[in-house]
């Protein structure tokens, strides 16, 4: 696997070529610049470590950093369609292409020799792979950074590492945090030969403590785009760690971390208005500059990226395979749409149930769609990615108070959520706001309340890559509904085979230390 790590892993440094000063690239007319020769430059030229960060960070979004030319690699939000489409929550309902359908098939998560068990691995541990390259450069582990700026950066390529391992403790294994199981590799450098698998335990440690350390490092950092991981994404992060680990101190610390980002100020959720496209009596779209889900300006959003001309995506990316309004495979014949007994879930006073249109098999065409609205009109994606928003935060603070028992604090900010989702029907005693679900969050305690939780969860942030994460760390099971191609109707929960990625039969050939 290292051999693997430092090819793949070139792919961040070759950023830096077009982030390096002129007078500089000709003196070293190479196509990579080395750590070493980043390390040196980087002391009179320190934007260079900014550039290196930007390299790691575009791995999120560049195609091909899975390793494969597939057009189902696409960085994050290509994993994110993985996670959603095991959770069963979206749905192939086209196979005129084929891709996806090992998913939605299950057959990714039980035949290990299949590259879609692979790529998923590659990715994450290509992030890992630069972050340490990064942090190598900056002076290894526990290196301390006298400059508030390399202390920044420090703090990104930190983070970086725990995203990526948070991820591959999810995928590749089914237990949480304080087991014995043995799950993963965990390499902090570059240097270390291969590595055999550290326990769960030892790899949320591992995650617990880059994240922490990430977010002192980033106290004061006022990033230049929000795909930059700054302090309150940092603790985002962190929240989804201990949310997974789950022991009553973690949960506690869960509530106060989302109190503090819910309380900043920094990012406020989203409107009705932004929820769901919105229609006047000749059927145009009124607010299609002020949607949620297609602009990282959105206020909501947390992480995400600004996609442009310059980084050329097209149909291979996550609005390729999605948006009926991109040139693309949902609108060419391989739909994505959510679980029929899902949507059947949320009440018809929910706006969100206006995201799916049902002339079109459930496609979610006002949630998520290129402002144009033209089918396949986007050619060149530039319509934004979302990585995290805020209503995860209310989300898992609800949970956490739910598993805590703390009852009344998890309806309060289930009511938050809740009362910008519900719309006043004709005829209707029903009203608008928190009152409005008093009456019934009031009849739910315990599991129940737990279980709403899960399903609001399942709804705000589908097509979004979380519910995997909420079925897993909750130990959820969850019945297809009856517009699966495949398995419709039955049950998997998320301790079965079908729910986990085995590690990939590439890295039991290259990784002779894997079980020592």
């Amino acid at each position: 696997m290292k051999k693997n790590l430092y090819i793949i892993g070139a792919l961040a440094l070759s950023v830096l070529t077009t982030s390096c000063k002129d007078d500089f690239l000709d003196t070293k007319p190479s196509q990579q610049l080395s750590p070493e020769q980043i390390k040196t430059a980087a002391e009179t030229d320190p934007s260079l470590l900014k550039g290196f960060m930007a390299g790691i960070y575009s791995n999120m979004y560049n195609t091909g950093t899975g390793g494969t030319t597939g057009h189902d690699d696409f960085g994050q939000k290509g994993y994110d369609i993985y996670t959603d489409m095991l959770s069963s929550d979206m749905v192939l309902a086209g196979t005129n292409y084929g891709w996806y359908t090992t998913l939605a098939r299950y057959q990714a998560t039980t035949n290990y020799t299949l590259n879609d068990a692979y790529q998923p691995w590659r990715y994450y541990y290509q992030i890992i792979f630069s972050a340490n390259t990064l942090i190598e450069i900056l002076g290894g582990n526990d290196a301390v950074q006298e400059e508030v700026d390399r202390q920044y950066v420090m703090g990104q390529a930190k983070a970086m590492r725990a995203y990526g391992y948070f991820y591959l403790a999810n995928l590749y294994a089914k237990g949480y945090g304080t087991g014995s199981e043995a799950i993963l590799p965990i390499y902090t450098d570059t240097t270390v030969p291969a590595q055999p698998l550290s326990t769960s335990a030892q790899v949320y440690e591992q995650i617990i403590k880059d994240l922490e350390e990430a977010i002192t490092l980033l106290d004061g950092f006022e990033r230049g785009a929000k795909n930059e991981i700054n302090q309150s994404v940092a603790k985002g992060l962190l929240v989804y760690a201990l949310s997974a680990r789950g022991t009553t101190e973690d949960l506690q610390r869960v509530v106060t971390l989302t109190d503090e980002i819910i309380t900043s100020g920094e990012y406020a959720m989203l409107t009705p208005n932004q929820v769901v496209a919105q229609f006047d009596a000749d059927g145009k779209i009124t607010n299609r500059e002020s949607a949620g889900f297609n602009d990282v300006a959105s206020p909501s959003w947390m992480w995400g990226v600004d996609l442009t001309l310059d980084i050329n995506l097209d149909l291979v990316s996550w609005w390729g395979q999605v948006d009926l309004f991109t040139y693309s495979y949902a609108w060419a014949g391989d739909p994505k749409v959510i679980d029929a007994s899902l949507y059947n879930a949320i009440p018809s006073d929910d706006y969100r149930k206006g995201q799916f249109y049902e002339p079109y098999d459930l496609m979610p065409i006002n949630k998520f769609y290129a402002p144009d609205r033209v089918k396949g009109g986007q050619r060149n994606v530039v319509t934004d990615y979302v990585y995290m928003r805020i209503e995860e935060m209310v989300l898992l603070n609800a949970e956490a108070n739910a598993r805590l028992g703390n009852d009344a604090e998890a309806k309060a900010m289930l009511a938050m959520l809740m009362e910008q989702r519900r719309r006043e029907v004709a005829g209707s005693e029903a009203t608008t706001g928190a009152d409005a679900y008093e009456d019934y969050l009031a009849t739910l305690s315990g599991d129940a309340l737990l279980d709403e939780v899960f399903l609001q969860t399942r709804i705000e942030l589908w097509g979004e890559g979380k519910t995997y994460l909420a079925l897993k760390r909750l130990k959820k099971s969850i019945t297809r509904g009856e517009n699966h191609l495949f398995l419709a109707g039955q049950t998997f929960g998320w301790e079965d085979d079908e729910m986990t990625f085995p590690i990939p039969q590439a890295e039991l050939l290259n990784n002779p230390a894997l079980y020592q």
